[in-house]
């Protein structure tokens, strides 16, 4: 950093001597701290980063291998390179005590002009270049850190594609198995009228069993509109085009048509329904889309917890920020789900994703969520693994704005 200007440090207690040192060393990009004794010496070297200190040796209370010893036991003043001034003889114990407190040279009295402004030049340009060294390597480590910090938004990004690959990979399987089943069912359906007709088996087209086999394809037809409204749903919320028509509604009967809708697919696995649903419990809802809600829940239930009861209750429940509303429960009595996956399965395509559990397409939460959070309400879960999961909507009900 070469706009840093250089600290030299020059100790004497002779104020003419520090004027006349001082008269010989200064130039341009150095300061120059004088001190007239040890302790004031102390004092700057504690405030200052100095690139040479020149010491008189001859000073009364603190002389000048006293204040080297002093500065060799801090870490701080432990590097400075210092210059012993001394009017003595060259005598080698003299020396020897100087180097051993911790001198890079001496200068003897009366002083060699050019000797003493080529000894400091020297020292000041060494200083700046092991500051330009320490930026260097500050700087090396800073671009190292940002490597690394790059290497790894690389490497989650990786991560992230990886998955997205994975991801896409099993929703096309999945897709594909969702529609496939029911698509095969209608299939056979029609295979075996064209036979009872290639035959002309009255008892196989009779009115009774021609209702049960259109009441068969109606349900099969149903799964596949579901199927394709639910991704029409995911591409508009992620296009943020999901678009509410709220109006009065009251929640029971809603979510009565929601249970009876799944009405079959309960009976056929085996599960009940307990409602607790006040008659009075009304909102400005997109009825539509809260049926849709509790239709996604309902079926998720019935997914994962076949053979055992489905309670659904509702209570007046004050939000988070003091609003009126209401908290519908919907409880089973399944697996649970354990704690760190909890959040998890709000995610889109989740289901589908995975390797374990019932088939489905890992959407049904994701919509219910998106939807209860544009009514400016909440959808949360509270499961521990093995005493079943209850899934939790609050919907405000003052109209929003």
């Amino acid at each position: 950093m070469p706009d840093t200007p250089a600290n030299i440090l020059i100790v004497d207690d002779l104020p003419e001597n520090l004027l006349a040192l001082e008269a010989l060393i200064r130039g341009d990009g150095r300061t120059i701290h004088q001190a007239q004794s040890g302790e004031a010496a102390l004092a700057l070297l504690l405030e200052h980063e100095f690139a040479l200190a020149i010491l008189d040796v001859q000073m009364p209370t603190m002389n000048g291998f006293e204040l080297a010893e002093l500065m060799r036991g801090t870490e701080r003043t432990r590097h400075i390179p210092i210059i012993f001034v001394t009017a003595a003889s060259e005598d080698l114990k003299y020396s020897f005590q100087g180097y051993e407190s911790g001198a890079v040279d001496f200068l003897h009295k009366p002083l060699d002009i050019q000797a003493v402004q080529g000894k400091v030049s020297v020292f000041v340009d060494l200083w700046r270049q092991k500051r330009a060294v320490r930026v260097q390597l500050e700087a090396l480590r800073e671009a190292r850190r940002e490597q690394d910090e790059l290497v790894k938004r690389l490497r989650e990004a990786q991560a992230d594609l990886e998955r997205a690959v994975r991801m896409r990979d099993d929703f096309v399987s999945a897709v594909s198995h969702e529609l496939r089943t029911p698509l095969h069912t209608l299939f056979l359906e029609v295979q075996m009228r064209r036979v009872h007709l290639g035959r002309g088996d009255a008892e196989a087209l009779s009115p009774r069993n021609m209702e049960a086999m259109v009441q068969r394809e109606e349900r099969q037809i149903q799964s596949m509109v579901r199927l394709i409204d639910d991704m029409i749903d995911v591409s508009r919320l992620r296009g943020s085009r999901l678009v509410l028509r709220t109006g009065r509604v009251q929640l029971k009967p809603l979510v009565e048509r929601a249970v009876d809708s799944l009405s079959h697919q309960a009976s056929e696995a085996g599960v009940s329904f307990a409602l607790g649903l006040p008659a009075d419990l009304v909102g400005q809802w997109d009825e539509f889309r809260i049926e849709q809600v509790f239709a996604n829940l309902i079926s998720n239930a019935l997914r994962h917890a076949p053979g055992s009861p489905i309670t659904i209750r509702a209570t007046l429940a004050a939000g988070p920020d003091g609003k009126a509303g209401a908290r519908i429960d919907v409880r089973d009595q399944g697996p649970g789900i354990a704690p760190m996956h909890q959040e998890r399965v709000f995610g889109q395509f989740e289901r589908a994703v995975g390797h374990d559990g019932p088939p489905g397409m890992g959407l049904g939460l994701y919509i219910a969520r998106e939807v209860v959070q544009a009514h400016g309400g909440s959808l949360t879960l509270r499961s521990e693994p093995g005493k079943g999961a209850t899934f939790s909507v609050w919907l405000p009900i003052e109209a929003q704005g």
